[in-house]
């Protein structure tokens, strides 16, 4: 994919909120700290709402349904996402750094090309994934549910993966012009809509209900991201067919290693589920899916923030092979990622067995032991996943490909073999042992790629956090839960206290929210040096 020969400076209103500059002009030190706080505070701030309607969500459908009831939403949505990720090749992905190359070059005519040809195929392919899902219906529903009572269920979902797709163009769209600000809002009120509407069809209907609410959700997406990716300012353009093809030659060639592994992923999470729900029983299906969707949150809150502005800031330094540049950004991700995890993973640990009855209820108690262990998965999931956007970034698809397979073959491999020897806490224990295997994987992959080394920071902050988590998790099978419940609390403190304290050496005081500033004066958690 070439850029037009004229350069023409891009409108200020394209760039808004985005900061987006040649990678070769990175600020580093505490400035591109600063920037990755900046972004995971904007996105971290709507995940944390967003992460409170699902839960309100959550919680609403337990009551409503039971953990039956949660495990064919659980079903349905793994069925709309395979989908998706098949139908959709990837675009929405490969579509982010397509904008983010095209911005690069200020080139006012490549942009129009490329948002044009990204919004064209998405709705192509949106169109094709609902009718093969609507002519396979019968089929889906009897490898799901062993019978085709459900297909006219799993024919609706067509809505949703129309819908779903067309969106994440848009996203990806908002995403790769970097107007963190419009993604943080459209996640929001995405979240805030589909709650809202959702929650009453499952009221009025009960189960029959579960699949008209995925759809009214993945409705109520495509309306907030048409309203932002509307904001976003596009020169018309006359785009003849030979254009259009080699822009979306370029969409799928790159689109279809991500819609490889966003299907191995969704195909993993398909066939554990049913794995579980073979093995155990409809009942045990629900205690998985609401562990897996409780952990899944803490972890999205920090993998969403990594991916809105990280993403397309190394795939600038990436395009110009750029190694020292490249391993820097993921060094400075991944140590602002384990700092935010950690203290969130230690509570989660602490207060386990009160956090899964309060969000679901005491029904649901069988999943507090897949929760701890998911917590140690999720630990190493963040710790990993930096790493893995080098493949990405520079453009590494085979590499990035069989990476994928071994995690997702791991992960359904582990789970069989678990499931057998430790019933339903296995699962959790896959889990945590996928992501102890992909560590050292990915690891070692990107250090023959770009030279990667963790550096020193990132290793004592990964030996820190390692031990206290560690700890706290052995805590609750070693002492009593009136002895372990205060010492993780005491954990989750002393990791929250040395975060803080890194934090305020990493960023500047004075690029820190006021209430957030005060408080650390007012703790004296800044070290005496600090700026600001």
């Amino acid at each position: 994919m070439q850029a037009s020969s004229s350069r023409d400076e891009v409108p200020a209103g394209l760039l808004e909120d985005s900061e987006v500059r040649p990678s070769g002009s990175a600020r580093p030190g505490k400035q591109s700290y600063g920037q990755i706080l900046k972004s995971s505070v904007l996105i971290g701030g709507s995940s944390v709402l967003d992460i409170g309607l699902r839960i309100v969500r959550t919680k609403v459908m337990a009551l409503l349904l039971g953990p039956t009831g949660i495990g064919l939403l659980g079903l349905y949505g793994s069925i709309s996402e395979v989908v998706r990720s098949l139908a959709g090749m990837g675009i929405n992905n490969s579509g982010v750094q397509q904008i983010a190359e095209a911005v690069g070059t200020g080139n006012t005519r490549r942009i129009a090309i490329t948002v044009t040809t990204l919004r064209r195929v998405a709705l192509v392919l949106g169109v094709l994934g609902a009718l093969l899902l609507v002519i396979f219906c019968k089929p889906v529903s009897r490898l799901t549910f062993g019978d085709d009572r459900h297909a006219s269920a799993v024919a609706l979902l067509a809505l949703a993966v129309l819908f779903g797709e067309v969106s994440a163009a848009q996203g990806a769209l908002i995403q790769g012009m970097r107007r963190i600000s419009d993604l943080a809002r459209m996640s929001v009120l995405s979240a805030l809509y589909g709650t809202l509407f959702s929650i009453p069809i499952v009221y009025i209907y009960g189960e029959r209900g579960v699949v008209p609410s995925l759809v009214c959700v993945a409705a109520m997406s495509i309306v907030t991201s048409w309203w932002y990716a509307r904001k976003v300012k596009v020169e018309r353009v006359s785009i003849n067919r030979r254009e259009v093809t080699s822009q979306a030659s370029g969409l799928l060639k790159l689109g279809v290693v991500f819609m490889a592994s966003g299907l191995m992923t969704m195909g993993a999470a398909y066939a554990v589920r049913i794995i579980v729900l073979r093995k155990l029983g409809v009942e045990a299906a629900g205690h998985f899916q609401s562990a897996y969707a409780l952990g899944g949150l803490y972890a999205g809150f920090i993998v969403q923030a990594m991916v809105a502005d990280f993403y397309p800031r190394l795939t600038a330094a990436a395009a110009t092979n750029d190694n020292l540049e490249s391993n820097r950004l993921v060094n400075e991700q991944a140590q602002m990622g384990l700092l935010m995890a950690g203290p969130g993973v230690l509570a989660t640990l602490s207060v386990a067995p009160f956090v899964i009855p309060l969000f679901y209820s005491a029904s649901f108690e069988p999943a507090v032991e897949i929760l701890r262990w998911n917590c140690l998965g999720i630990m190493l999931r963040v710790a990993s996943w930096p790493m893995g956007f080098i493949l990405i970034a520079k453009g590494e698809r085979g590499r990035f490909f069989w990476t994928e397979v071994f995690g997702n073959v791991s992960y359904v491999g582990l789970v069989w073999l678990c499931v057998q020897s430790f019933g339903l806490t296995g699962t959790g224990v896959a889990f945590f042992g996928q992501y102890v295997l992909y560590w050292l994987l990915i690891y070692g992959v990107v250090r023959r790629v770009s030279g990667f080394r963790w550096t020193k920071a990132n290793r004592q902050t990964g030996l820190f956090f390692a031990f206290l988590v560690a700890g706290v998790f052995a805590s609750w099978y070693l002492l009593p839960r009136m002895a372990a419940m205060p010492l993780g609390i005491a954990a989750t403190l002393l990791a929250g206290t040395y975060s803080v304290k890194t934090l305020c050496t990493l960023v500047p005081l004075e690029r820190l929210p006021a209430v957030v500033r005060r408080g650390i004066v007012f703790f004296r958690l800044a070290p005496a040096n600090t700026d600001g």
